[in-house]
């Protein structure tokens, strides 16, 4: 039995100073389903109640289990996908009809005792003539972005492409994912130092943006990899069908946040927490209590958000409509534990679901997660 924090992976920081910067949009889906209750708050200066869209996730189908914290997900173009586990480094595919094979495992990864290790993996969107795909990880030195090849069923050819992103047992962010822009982009945590998050020269507390070789960005609005900033722990990152980037991003002790993404923006931490009147920063298009979710993904399918919750062991349904985000439904509360990330399948209504069951707040041990199919109807 794992012992759980009484915040999960809400560790609590203390607030700090302020500035300004962000992130823009782009395109893909995910989503998810189950039993559903109230809505959280709509924080104040947001917009209305957005059109409801029309499908609804069903039950959860066992697609494969016997996992140890598999953290990220990114589809290879033959349908199958690439996961990773946090604390083991390993790296595997997985067929949809649940065929599972190790294929490599990182190097240079380290744990942290908390929330680091081997984080996200995404797919190149040139696969069909680079065969790269990139990680996210924690290594001695703090949080890094590398790529690797991936031939001929195994990883080869670790290339470290961002260094200096500063780790700490908690506050990791972790994400990536490339945009329909054909960038890639990254959540960082403040590492457990919320200053960071306002220091617009600090890779910490942002998203970042770049290109495949890790630069900056061309029109990043800082002159570095910084897109964003005020982030304190953002580990969901998706595009909306009309090209808008969505975060999810874990709170202190109040809220967490969904936050509509633009570049240069300031999104408060650790001026405000949630919705607040603070020049110069952005308001969350929807906040929650910490008690009722715990952020760790989001992704869109059929005009809604599918937001994973870890510590509020459920997954949110939120609908939205150009820039409104409506209001907020849970599915599978508490039914299968801590749910960490939430990926749509491409061509297909569905999306695939994972459990983090096996980490230090879980009650499962290793080889106690799963992976999820969930049919949209």
């Amino acid at each position: 039995m794992r012992k759980r924090s009484p915040f999960d992976t809400h560790r609590l920081s203390l607030p700090s100073l302020g500035a300004s910067a962000v992130a823009a949009g782009l395109l893909l889906a995910a989503g998810t389903a189950g039993p559903a209750t109230a809505g959280p708050t709509h924080p104040a200066g947001a917009h209305g109640p957005a059109a409801v869209a029309d499908s609804a996730p069903g039950k959860p189908v066992t697609v494969s289990e016997g996992w140890s914290i598999p953290w990220g997900l990114s589809w290879l173009p033959d349908g199958s996908a690439l996961l990773t586990e946090r604390d083991t480094f390993k790296v595997f595919t997985l067929t949809q009809d649940g065929k599972k094979k190790q294929v490599g495992k990182v190097p240079e990864v380290v744990t942290t005792g908390g929330e680091g290790g081997l984080l996200s993996i995404a797919v190149s969107p040139k696969w069909k003539t680079d065969h790269h795909v990139f990680v996210m990880h924690t290594a001695k030195e703090g949080n890094r972005i590398a790529r690797l090849t991936y031939q001929d069923g195994k990883l080869s050819d670790y290339t470290v492409l961002v260094k200096g992103i500063k780790k700490n047992t908690y506050h990791n962010g972790g994400r990536i994912k490339f945009g329909p822009d054909g960038l890639l982009y990254a959540t960082t945590g403040e590492a457990q130092t919320p200053d960071l998050a306002q220091d617009k020269k600090s890779l910490n507390g942002k998203i970042l943006r770049m290109t495949p070789d890790g630069k900056p960005a061309p029109g990043n609005p800082f002159g570095n990899l910084v897109y964003s900033m005020g982030h304190r722990n953002p580990q969901g990152l998706t595009w909306d069908a009309q090209g808008r980037l969505w975060e999810a991003e874990f709170g202190n002790a109040k809220y967490d946040e969904l936050n509509l993404i633009e570049a240069g923006k300031n999104y408060g931490w650790p001026i405000c927490e949630g919705n607040c009147s603070e020049s110069g920063m952005t308001n969350p298009k929807r906040q929650w209590p910490v008690k009722d979710a715990s952020p760790s993904a989001v992704a869109y399918a059929d005009g809604a958000l599918y937001m994973a919750a870890l510590r509020g062991q459920r997954l949110w349904r939120i609908p939205v409509d150009g820039t409104d985000a409506g209001t907020p439904k849970a599915y599978y509360t508490k039914d299968y534990g801590r749910l960490r990330t939430v990926e749509s399948v491409p061509g297909k209504k569905a999306l695939w679901l994972t459990t983090t069951n096996a980490d230090n707040n879980g009650d499962g041990g290793a080889g106690s997660d799963k992976v999820f199919r969930i049919d949209l109807k």
